[in-house]
């Protein structure tokens, strides 16, 4: 068959395939890459989710220069909503592989459900980028060698709020949800802790809205403690400081947590002084891709990047530059191989994924909340940045 012949006959082929690019495009091998993007849009952890989709779009925009394309191919993005549902999340991900024949999946919001897609991703063998659900188990016992997390995991938040709170001579009780992230949260902070004293943990269903019975459980355990007495919470969604209304000041109990949005976070000007480990706050880092972030979200959205948007925008970055590294070549093995040990620029600075686990090691923040009328919210003021080379984090998945 002649050249010409050939290239008419695979363009006809290529029509009736539904490929609509130019034949000088198709000749050439041109493609798209298609990515599917997962998080709770409804249901109680709506807020990360829309964060995570904002930030993950902008930090396409801002890897690729406004192009959307990496290597010549069109960066294609398929929105799913999970609900915050395990076996919904589970299925999602099947079809998003199977049917819509996606090359890379990001997501969940929420660890239960990154948990229930983890087994996916290996029955498929394609990359599951999780972000930004938290438990250590993601990339602990459960994990497998098609995931990878641009999400913090409960160890890194765990030594970032150990840094700030492990302390000889205090005595602190946890308080945290009742589910994977609760648990694993709960679990890496003791193994963090080395000089204060836990003398209780609490763990209520994620739904509570009543703390009453807990306070006083709180109360009872550390009322007669010597020394500094600190309830750390972990909660995602709802109010759980509403515990503070409790007098919990009468017995000289404190309150701490670690970062959180924004909107939660106007919680915490009920508490000046409040230390803890954070994960962003979009004042504290100083680089160049926070600052783009920073702006372009003022431009776009008339308020400031949140928790969750700076978490999106890193997996977007990871992405292409994987992508960009293959040269496109999205074949799985290809693309684990390039992101193992791989270095990436962030809104938080340098992130690596660390090759026996791919969690990506990652640069954290002890701070101390101040109030600024200026602002609705607590304002976390940097105390010290917690290098990612200095944080011990575990490697826990048996490699």
């Amino acid at each position: 068959m002649n050249r010409r012949l050939f290239h008419t006959v695979a363009w006809a082929a290529a029509l009736a395939a539904g490929v609509t690019a130019a034949p000088a495009t198709f000749a050439q091998g041109k493609g798209e890459v298609k990515i599917a993007l997962i998080a709770s849009k409804t249901g109680p952890l709506e807020a990360f989710a829309k964060q995570t989709i904002v930030g993950f779009n902008l930090g396409l925009e801002y890897a690729t220069n406004g192009t959307m394309t990496v290597a010549g191919k069109k960066l294609v993005v398929i929105e799913k909503d999970d609900q915050g549902k395990p076996d919904v999340g589970k299925n999602l991900l099947a079809q998003a592989y199977a049917d819509d024949k996606v090359d890379i999946a990001v997501g969940p919001t929420a660890s239960p459900v990154a948990l229930a897609m983890l087994p996916v991703a290996e029955e498929y063998k394609k990359i599951l980028l999780v972000e930004p659900a938290v438990a250590d188990s993601i990339t602990g016992d459960k994990w497998n060698k098609y995931i990878f997390r641009t999400g913090r995991n409960s160890s890194q938040d765990a030594i970032a709020n150990a840094a700030a709170l492990d302390k000889a001579g205090t005595n602190i009780v946890t308080l945290a949800q009742d589910n994977a992230f609760g648990k694993d949260g709960v679990k890496a902070f003791k193994d963090a802790v080395k000089k204060a004293k836990l003398v209780h943990e609490e763990y209520l269903p994620a739904a509570t809205s009543d703390f009453t019975a807990a306070a006083q459980r709180i109360i009872e355990k550390l009322k007669d403690q010597p020394g500094r007495k600190i309830v750390w919470i972990i909660w995602a969604g709802g109010n759980p400081f509403k515990i503070a209304d409790l007098d919990l000041k009468r017995y000289n109990i404190e309150i701490a947590t670690g970062g959180n949005i924004l909107p939660a976070m106007t919680a915490y000007k009920q508490f000046p002084g409040m230390e803890g480990g954070l994960y962003y706050y979009f004042g504290i880092p100083k680089n160049k891709v926070n600052e783009w972030l920073v702006a372009n979200h003022y431009t776009k959205y008339k308020n400031p990047p949140d928790f969750f948007t700076a978490g999106g925008m890193s997996a977007a970055i990871a992405v292409v530059e994987a992508l960009k590294k293959t040269n496109g070549d999205t074949a799985t093995n290809k693309l684990i191989s390039t992101m193992e040990g791989m270095s990436f620029d962030t809104p938080k600075g340098k992130m690596t994924f660390r090759k026996e686990d791919h969690q990506a090691m990652q640069d954290m923040y002890h701070f101390k909340i101040k109030v600024d009328p200026a602002f609705p919210w607590g304002v976390p003021e940097l105390v010290r940045e917690i290098k990612a080379s200095e944080m011990d984090v575990p490697i826990r998945n048996k490699r």
